[in-house]
């Protein structure tokens, strides 16, 4: 099973403060998804996953309307550097970005 100490570091490469805490939260809510090799990362380039991430994570489990799509655009936009996007790491920055990390 993931654990938050496998992802802890990539998550620290944008904010040295996460909480090992926080990323648990979503390693947790990710489960079985990430013991698939490709469900471990994220393609901004296929629309289905990030509308899927949109409606999912950001709209279902983060709460959030309006222009969600944004939100996932400028994480994208964030992460460009990374070939291979974790998916700990993305939903994390989609949620502190959107003032949510205290809600997950």
């Amino acid at each position: 099973m993931a654990k938050a100490a496998d992802y802890i570091a990539d998550v620290r490469r944008y904010d040295p403060e996460a909480e090992q805490s926080v990323v648990q939260k979503i390693v947790t809510h990710l489960g079985a998804a990430l013991k698939n090799d490709d469900a471990k990362f994220v393609v901004c380039t296929d629309l289905a996953e990030t509308d899927s991430i949109k409606e999912d994570w950001v709209e279902g489990t983060l709460g959030l309307s309006g222009d969600t799509a944004k939100l996932v655009n400028d994480v994208c936009e964030e992460m460009q550097g990374d070939n291979r996007k974790q998916r700990v790491t993305f939903y994390y920055l989609t949620a502190r970005h959107a003032g949510k990390l205290g809600d997950i």
